[in-house]
């Protein structure tokens, strides 16, 4: 990786080997955003969404999450338009196992013969020939774990994905999960003022395995005038948010925040967070306040 600098950030955030063999910057990006409200149809503003997708590449981020339900496609297909032919150190994750049926609506759907339909669209989407982390979005409770997880195993054998990941699971899920695949990564609601997955947390930076906190930048009356984020962020010459995601990279080696946004202003804001330092005092005192 680069000399972290001002003109790439990110760099300053430290790497992770995602399943051992996927380097990337701890800062990424998640791709939500870049769609229409309610995460359907297309973004008011295409050429925007392009400059932001090539703009986090330039700001050093190598790690960039999406999903098949967000636009639906809409996501995938703009990040294949931004950005490939893609760089040898970007890492594209998605997402399958959720299904929308209009905005704001999400239901999961994990029978095989879907899981694998959606596979082989992102795989077309994206304009890739193999997927570097393929993530079960939600678990299906209608379907067995095993039968979700299996398929996707088997697109693992066939080349098509490289690693598995899981979303919005327990640790006990999550124990179940890895007797049946390889799991390198997680991804849970995490951040300062919501830590209900502090257990699968801890388990994931004891076995090694990718956690990756979405929603990563809510602050909520911590951010208030005169609370003790707004207060440590004016010490520091920086933002509530990028206290926010300083405090996230300080957390766990294993963390891999990926804050999203369809602005290049905002993008640049939340990447020099990783320029953000934070004492042991500072962190404790963050860490203390909810």
């Amino acid at each position: 990786m680069s000399t972290p600098t001002a003109a790439r950030p990110a760099d300053a955030s430290g790497t992770f080997a995602i399943g051992g063999d996927l380097p990337v910057n701890r800062l990424g990006y998640g791709a939500m955003q870049l769609t229409g409200p309610g995460v359907w149809g297309d973004p008011a503003d295409p050429d925007e969404a392009i400059r932001v997708l090539r703009r986090a590449v330039e700001l050093g981020v190598t790690f960039i999450d999406t999903a098949d339900s967000y636009g639906p496609f809409v996501s995938e297909q703009l990040i294949r338009k931004a950005l490939r032919p893609y760089a040898d150190d970007l890492v594209i994750a998605t997402k399958g196992g959720l299904t929308r049926t209009g905005p704001h609506e999400w239901h999961p759907v994990g029978r095989p013969k879907y899981l694998r339909q959606q596979t082989e669209l992102s795989l077309r989407h994206l304009g890739v020939e193999r997927i570097d982390l393929y993530q079960l979005h939600r678990i299906d409770p209608e379907v067995p774990l095993a039968d979700q997880l299996g398929e996707l195993v088997l697109l693992q054998r066939e080349g098509k994905i490289g690693h598995i990941g899981l979303s919005e699971v327990s640790v006990d899920e999550l124990v179940e999960a890895r007797g049946v695949a390889d799991v390198v990564s997680v991804q849970n609601l995490y951040n300062l003022a919501n830590r209900d997955s502090e257990a699968v947390l801890e388990y994931a930076e004891k076995e090694g395995i990718a956690f990756i906190p979405w929603f990563p930048i809510a602050t909520g009356r911590l951010a208030r005038p005169g609370g003790p984020l707004d207060a440590a962020a004016k010490e520091h010459g920086a933002t509530p948010a990028q206290l926010a995601l300083a405090w996230l990279l300080r957390r766990s080696p294993v963390m891999l925040p990926i804050p999203g946004t369809s602005r290049v202003a905002h993008l640049e804001e939340n990447t020099a967070a990783a320029l953000v330092p934070l004492t042991d005092d500072e962190f404790a005192a963050l860490s203390a306040a909810v």
